[in-house]
């Protein structure tokens, strides 16, 4: 389907025991579902507010009247709805791309952005994955925020009338494969793919046994920790990596990111603390005014592990910046801390040097600490994952 070449699938949240009834007998509207058994993880409000949005203003035909699929699955609704239900429970259909083609043949249409936001708008199908394909930096990313337009249009939908045919669903994502082997027992699918990060949750975890020190492999922004670490320079520019991500995702951090260079409050050797009032689920998750019991407090850590950032990354500053941060921490009221490998990557020191120097100056804090391990280093050996090799016992 050469309009929409760069869309693989489609997909479908959904609570593990709609999942049999859907496999055997599509996916339905809304208005449908109401005559079955279906178990509802949506806020009610939310699907309140779909009952009298139309797509076509001249048809008597509202949301209610659509089945309706995620072009990107990992999105604020995925957030909101695993915070507010048991994340064992929840799952993500994953449908063909050419029920696109069924959609076009069905009087579908394509909402740009949430259907139920006021500021998003309906398409028939082909001029809406044009629209789509226009604001592709938008919708197919792995975060968003409020002020870009991504939060909303990250929740594009395909809507079809009345029924979607099981016939287009090609697999079922999971958390764990303790979920898997559920799945599969309850609806005798094969096609079950584990993947933690679909859920913003690690891929990969490790305590280290007499510490408060947990290794992670995932993404660190999704933390729930009170205080995430960037790794920056000393001249006030993000440009790559991780701090890039940072830049974007969190604009007002790169703002006083720049004002505490400028005032000369970011050296070698001396972090500095970004204190922000706002709770993370109120940015991360859909209809944040809803929510019952929003949380995440979100502080930055901006770590230099560079002076500039042409330079590599230095071991004896990083070294300095976790003296520091060892003496300060109970003073500036760090509660809980998440890192990168600090240097790692662009700042071209290895996890072998890195990770037993943090490993053995964090260990001495009382806190919770995550360590996110670095994704260049590829760490194959693991020897180098270990508390005798971290910690030096």
């Amino acid at each position: 389907m050469a309009i929409a070449k760069e869309i693989n699938s489609l997909y479908y949240i959904c609570h593990i025991n709609n999942l049999k009834s859907i496999l055997d007998e599509g996916l339905f509207s809304h208005n449908k579902i109401q005559t079955l058994s279906h178990k509802v993880i949506y806020d009610e409000g939310i699907i309140n507010r779909r009952k009298d949005i139309k797509p076509n203003p001249e048809k008597n035909e509202t949301l209610w009247d659509f089945a309706n699929l995620y072009f990107n699955a990992r999105n604020a609704m995925l957030y909101r709805v695993i915070h507010e239900q048991n994340l064992e429970d929840i799952t993500i259909i994953q449908f063909n791309k050419s029920v696109l083609d069924y959609a076009k043949n069905h009087n579908g249409y394509i909402s740009i952005g949430n259907a139920a936001h006021s500021e998003s708008y309906f398409s028939e199908v082909t001029k809406g994955l044009k629209d789509l394909k226009k604001k592709w930096s938008f919708w197919h990313k792995e975060y968003w925020n409020e002020s870009d337009g991504s939060k909303r249009l990250m929740m594009s939908e395909l809507m079809v009338k009345d029924k979607i045919p099981a016939d287009y669903i090609n697999s079922i994502y999971v958390k764990s494969e303790t979920i898997g082997d559920k799945v599969k027992k309850i609806t005798n699918f094969d096609n079950i793919i584990t993947q933690p990060n679909m859920f913003f949750q690690p891929s990969y975890t490790q305590q280290l046994s007499q510490t408060r020190i947990t290794l992670i492999q995932g993404d660190m922004f999704f933390s729930y920790a009170q205080t995430l670490t960037i790794s920056v320079n000393t001249v006030g520019i993000m440009g790559k990596g991780l701090a890039s991500r940072a830049k974007h995702q969190f604009p007002d951090m790169y703002v006083q990111y720049q004002t505490a260079c400028r005032n000369n409050k970011i050296k070698a050797g001396k972090p500095w603390i970004y204190k922000r009032e706002i709770l993370m689920d109120e940015e991360l998750a859909d209809n944040p005014s809803s929510l019952k019991n929003p949380n995440g407090l979100r502080w930055f850590l901006l770590f230099p592990t560079k002076r500039h950032w042409k330079d590599n990354s230095r071991l004896d500053d990083i070294e300095q910046g976790l003296i520091w941060l060892l003496k300060n921490y109970q003073k500036e009221g760090i509660e809980s801390l998440s890192l990168p490998a600090l240097g790692c990557g662009l700042g071209q020191l290895t996890w072998q040097d890195v990770g037993p120097l943090m490993c053995q100056y964090l260990s001495q804090m009382n806190i919770p600490i995550k360590i996110y391990l670095p994704k260049e280093d590829n760490i194959k050996d693991e020897r180098y994952l270990t508390k005798e090799f971290l910690l030096g016992i």
